[in-house]
């Protein structure tokens, strides 16, 4: 990747700025009395209306407001979803924070938990223990940025796609959802979306720089009119992990172009482009991340310290002899380039009606040399969904109803390699290729219906059709012997039908109450179908897809604008969980089906000003998880030598899931005054102790963090400041080394039979990564 590709990215954002910043100030003053004006008579209709679960149908916006270009009177994609649980964090919970990963975002909303993931910018993000068991990325989560999909069809997304500094909200939607999100959407959605041109109206840039390296410069652009609204945002980010061989460099270019044809089109234009360098550094067993959690003194296997972690490569790359390498000899990496290109038509077939239609190109062209066996890979997709949303009435009851077709297409091309010990180049010989594509169509379909003024009914129900017909083709090389190739393919067929229904009722102006009842499902990916359950190479054919029914029940509480509070509890029944198993010494991991499990939890998110009045700048947040996740049927099979033995996994934890998971933040904001802008906060996080294996053995230990945070925003009017905001940051205040991640480890048993002990596990390689001890960040802004 050439650094000087996006430092010009980003500096044709910054000279761009010019042209946008000559807008004169009659012409700004006009546009702002006239979304003053659209404002305050949508405010009198709303206070001389009474409340109501959703308006129905929508509205039509004013002109100069944005709700002309997202959705018109189409049923929203993701934003604005109703009948779910679901949880907006807005732009002011971070905009003045580091946010060097979306965890600095997403950890504010209840039902998530954040770690570590595969490198220093990747975050693993579980909803409702959705994705706890997998290491790097999303998994049983449908993900979006401004309702497009990045989301691949082989259900894989990954956060470290692009800069949290062009978010202006994030959505997360909790639950099983694949009545309308389809395939992997077990444990709900998450979208993102970015900052539109109206609200930048201008050039905002800004540099941001902390500890281990750390610097971001990043700039945004954004124009705005009553036909149109663009933003383009540009980033080039670098910085050191405290953890030996971690570090990335990056760049980022994200856009969103929306226009309106006419009073019946709308059109919609997405970019993203990422490209990554990512240096990575093993994952420990417990006890060597007890004597080295950072990994330092780890350059050389022969002269490592204790507890470093090594790889073992061939000499040759090919068979034969190997030897030991650490992270920082073999040069551990990804270079990775994602692009996505979306559009969006909505056209208005009468008042009522809208027919929207979306596409989406998706390209992963992925170089991972991250461990023994190399992977490279070109995963390119494509998504084409097309609506109609109809706003009517049934016996005098106003309806929202909604159809919709989706068809997705992954055309896979991957390889994987020996390592050898020539560094992040030394690929060898190949040891597999997967060929092949991952298909999805189906259909959905939606009912809401405003049963009286207070009391809503929802009720949807999506079905889809899924082939996964990829091939692979396995390389072996017995010394002295010509090589051996053994072809495996794999044609699956998988049908899934998702209903749900809710029912959202206000019962009085402050208290919104709802249930719900919703389905999730998901199918296997390419790579389990390619080891049988003896640990051989083959065609897992047994694999059946994972299927979840949940119940939600819940309240929101508003006491004006001084606190609010969401409460929900969430009990949901899984079916063909999908687990890696060990087959035994010397053989391959494969993929099988729990057959029934249980996910139960609370969810708690709580915004408080406790003293308007005597100071009206305080301010306290807090969101808090409990996830109560078990196995009710599961017989685990572990062998060693000649002794295999069926153990009952019943009522034991699911590993990975974290149980107790709290976020606080108290803050205060100087509202006016010679003081105005001046605030800060701090922050507790607290995450409970979990199991990383089947038996519950062995657990990471609870860690509880502190952050500070103190930031200045002068106020419009106050002279030169005016234009720019600062922030200082310090991350983990009391330096607390914990376990940022810990990777699902396989039990195993002793010569007698015997289940291995803790103190073995303990030995495990390929697991923990250490969290990020103290750092400090700074950063500055400029508005134009």
């Amino acid at each position: 990747m050439s650094k000087l590709l996006f430092s010009a990215a980003v500096s044709a954002v910054l000279c761009a700025s010019a042209a946008s910043a000559q807008t004169s100030d009659d012409a700004r003053r006009a546009e702002l009395l006239r979304q003053r004006a659209a404002i305050d008579a949508e405010l009198a209709r709303l206070d001389a209306a009474p409340p109501k679960p959703q308006a129905a149908p929508p509205a039509i916006a004013p002109p100069g407001t944005d709700e002309i270009f997202v959705t018109g009177k189409a049923l929203p994609l993701t934003t604005g979803v109703s009948g779910q649980t679901v949880t907006t964090v807005a732009a002011a919970a971070f905009r003045n924070t580091p946010a060097t990963t979306i965890a600095d975002i997403v950890r504010l909303s209840p039902g998530i938990a954040v770690t570590q993931g595969n490198g220093p910018r990747d975050v693993g993000v579980s909803v409702r223990g959705s994705n706890a068991r997998n290491g790097f990325g999303a998994r049983n989560l449908q993900v979006f940025e401004d309702d497009f999909p990045v989301t691949q069809p082989d259900g894989l997304a990954r956060f470290d796609l692009t800069d949290p500094h062009a978010y202006g909200a994030v959505d997360v939607v909790r639950g099983p959802s694949s009545a309308r999100y389809g395939n992997y959407a077990l444990g709900g959605a998450v979208n993102f979306r970015t900052r539109s041109g109206r609200e930048i109206q201008g050039v905002e840039a800004g540099f941001d720089a902390g500890g281990d390296g750390y610097a971001n410069l990043y700039a945004t652009i954004g124009h705005a009119t009553s036909g149109h609204d663009i933003a383009v945002f540009g980033s080039y980010v670098r910085g050191d992990g405290a953890t030996g061989h971690t570090g990335y460099e990056t760049g980022t270019l994200n856009a969103l172009a929306r226009f309106e044809l006419g009073s019946g089109d709308r059109v919609a234009v997405k970019l993203i482009y990422n490209e990554g360098d990512f240096r990575l550094s093993t994952r420990l067993s417990y006890n060597q991340y007890l004597t080295n959690p950072y990994q330092q003194g780890c350059q050389a296997a022969a002269t490592a310290a204790p507890g470093c972690g090594t790889i073992s490569v061939l000499v040759n790359g090919i068979n034969g002899a190997r030897i030991s390498q650490t992270a920082d000899e073999g040069n551990l990496a990804r270079n990775d380039r994602r692009t996505i290109i979306g559009t969006r038509y909505e056209h208005d077939l009468g008042p009522n009606t809208t027919w929207r239609t979306q596409a989406t190109f998706d390209s992963r062209v992925v170089n991972q040399p991250t461990s023994a066996t190399p992977f490279k890979g070109t995963l390119d997709s494509y998504n084409i969904t097309s609506d109609v949303t109809h706003h009517g009435r049934i016996a005098g009851m106003e309806t929202t109803s909604f159809v919709g077709v989706f068809y997705n297409y992954l055309d896979n091309q991957s390889y994987s390699f020996n390592k050898t010990p020539a560094g992040r180049n030394g690929f060898g010989a190949l040891t597999q290729t997967v060929f092949g594509d991952v298909r999805n169509v189906g259909v959905r379909a939606r009912e809401e219906l405003q049963l009286t003024g207070r009391l809503q009914a929802i009720a949807g129900i999506g079905a889809e059709r899924s082939i996964l017909d990829v091939r692979q083709t396995a390389y072996s090389y017995p010394v002295g012997a010509n090589p051996v190739l053994a072809f495996i393919p794999a044609d699956r067929h998988f049908t899934n039908v998702a209903p749900e229904a809710a029912l959202f009722w206000q019962a009085v102006d402050a208290v919104r109450l709802h249930a719900r009842v919703g389905t999730g499902y998901g199918i296997p990916q390419a790579g389990n179908l390619f080891v049988t359950p003896a640990g051989v190479a083959g065609n897992n054919a047994s694999l059946k897809a994972p299927r979840n029914t949940g119940v939600d029940l819940g309240a929101k509480v508003a006491l004006g604008s001084t606190f609010k509070a969401e409460l929900t509890g969430y009990y949901e029944w899984f079916t063909n969980e999908l687990v890696s198993q060990s087959a035994g010494v010397n053989l391959l991991a494969y993929t099988s089906n729990v057959p029934r499990s249980v996910h139960r939890g609370i969810e708690l998110g709580v915004s408080w000003k406790p003293l308007p009045g005597l100071l009206p700048g305080a301010k306290l947040d807090a969101s808090y998880s409990y996830n109560d996740q078990y196995y009710t049927d599961f017989q685990e099979r572990l062998t060693a030598g000649t002794v295999s033995k069926l153990l009952d996994r019943n009522g034991k934890a699911i590993p990975g899931v974290i149980p107790n998971f709290l976020n606080v933040r108290a803050g205060y904001d100087q509202p006016a005054g010679p003081l105005q802008g001046l605030g800060g906060f701090a922050e507790l996080g607290y995450r409970d102790r979990f199991f990383v294996d089947n038996s519950n053995l062995l657990a990471m230990p609870s860690a509880t963090l502190v952050n500070l945070n103190l930031h200045y925003a002068p106020p419009n009017g106050s002279g030169p400041l005016s234009r720019l905001s600062f922030y200082a940051s310090v991350q983990n205040l009391f330096d607390a080394t914990y376990v940022g991640a810990a990777s699902v480890i396989s039990n195993s048993l002793a010569a007698s039979g015997a289940e291995n002990p803790a103190s073995v596990l303990a030995n495990t390689t390929g697991s923990v990564y250490a969290g990020q001890p103290r750092t400090v960040y700074a950063g500055v802004k400029a508005r134009f």
